[in-house]
């Protein structure tokens, strides 16, 4: 004797007819919820994986807080450090010269100089650890900044073929300004070029920032960008303990500092990106939702053909005293099994794909020889993922009470039946 409640056996029995071990509709109700739960766990769990490496890079390479001259420069920049360090939010400063030049490298025999126009960022050897990932981010080479040296981006230094002892020409934007200006006069002064050594190369993990940015010491980017005194830089980089306390700190260091300077935060700077990011996730949820609804839609169907197949067994059950909530839970059952057996195969399987993701994309991009996750575009060279539990409890309960939802109409359509007429059904 079954110890279930006969509403949930008889829903077994219709799920699994006599003629064949499982129902061909039943299996494409269960496979539609299964391909929907899936679907929506990788796509989530890859944006979400997007959207925390993303802030993971942005923090490495950059700083939580900026700390900007008025004017370009920021005098006294030492003892506007001082100041920012006595905050107790801080964990580390150090000071930064930023600007575009423009890079000639040294032509070898029978090939021709290349030429680009990459971001130069003078640094503190002394303080950069403490404000970005940079130091430890060398893969050839070593983070040596003495004399007039540089360490360049991997995805730079690929680009225009540089190696560690290479010799670079700098152009810096001071210089061609003053040859602008001298053109049409008695005497043109050509631009004169800063030759340089490559002492390293690094890889911060992002392409943007390996394909654009070269690093030298501050005195050399002092001297490029004809910052008049020693004490002068463009700006101060600030890591906090709590990177999401950015702006709560600003306005304290804003008190603090006065309106000799201005502050940005790492979210106003990169809002354009991380807010497409948001954006780009919660349309990919709601549109792929839309493969719940199908599936839906089919179990529903299926529940009516049930409805409608089963109609005399319905009229049968009412005459034998089954009530209407009985006769409506034996329906809304089926779809309740139907979405349980679904949530838990499709969990499993989106599971299974986000752990094996990267795997996939490597077997993809050797049969089809074509690079399905090109990093100049997307800034990462692995498919990244993040599994959120709360994400994960949204689209499995949800997904379920779809399926539900699903049931409602056959359910009450069949415990509306009268037994007299039911039993008549042909």
């Amino acid at each position: 004797m079954s110890r279930l409640p006969f509403e949930l056996v008889l829903a077994l029995r219709y799920l699994r007819p006599k003629r064949t071990f499982v129902s061909v509709i039943t299996l494409i109700s269960v496979l539609g919820v299964t391909l929907g739960v899936a679907v929506l766990i990788i796509v989530i769990a890859v944006m979400s994986g997007f959207d925390q490496q993303l802030r993971d890079k942005l923090l490495g390479f950059n700083a939580h807080l900026k700390v900007l001259g008025q004017k370009r420069a920021l005098s006294d920049y030492a003892l506007v450090a001082a100041t920012v360090r006595s905050n107790a939010n801080v964990t580390g400063v150090a000071p930064f010269v930023l600007g575009k030049v423009m890079l000639e490298t040294q032509p070898r025999i029978g090939e021709q100089s290349a030429v680009d126009a990459p971001y130069l960022r003078g640094v503190d050897p002394a303080t950069e650890s403490s404000v970005s990932a940079l130091p430890r981010s060398i893969v050839r080479g070593e983070f040596d900044l003495e004399g007039r040296t540089v360490v360049v981006g991997s995805e730079l230094a690929r680009n225009l073929g540089l190696h560690i002892g290479d010799r670079v020409a700098i152009f810096s934007p001071e210089d061609l300004k003053k040859w602008r200006a001298s053109q049409g006069k008695e005497v043109e002064r050509a631009p004169t070029a800063r030759d340089f050594t490559v002492r390293g190369i690094f890889d911060v993990g992002y392409y943007d920032f390996n394909a654009n940015v070269m690093v030298t010491s501050l005195e050399n980017a002092q001297e490029l960008y004809a910052l008049a005194d020693d004490d002068q830089v463009h700006g101060l980089m600030v890591m906090l303990k709590d990177p999401y306390r950015a702006a709560e700190v600003r306005a304290q260091l804003l008190d603090a500092l006065g309106p000799s300077v201005y502050l940005t935060i790492w979210t106003e700077e990169n809002s354009s990106i991380l807010g497409a990011l948001a954006v780009e996730k919660n349309m990919m949820f709601y549109l792929l939702f839309f493969i719940m609804i199908v599936a839906a839609l089919c179990i529903m169907s299926a529940l009516i053909t049930f409805v409608v197949q089963k109609t005399r067994e319905i009229g049968m059950l009412k005459a034998l005293g089954a009530t209407n909530g009985q006769v409506a839970t034996l329906f809304l059952g089926q779809s309740a099994i139907v979405g349980v057996i679904g949530v838990i195969a499709g969990f499993g399987l989106g599971m299974l794909a986000v752990t094996y993701r990267n795997e996939f994309l490597h077997f993809m991009r050797r049969v089809t020889q074509f690079e399905l996750f090109p990093a100049e575009i997307y800034g990462f060279g692995e498919l990244p993922a993040l599994i959120m539990p709360g994400d994960i409890i949204v689209i499995c309960s949800s997904a379920l009470v779809i399926c539900l939802l699903a049931g409602l109409l056959p359910a009450w359509n069949a415990s509306r039946l009268q037994p007299v007429e039911a039993l008549r059904h042909e």
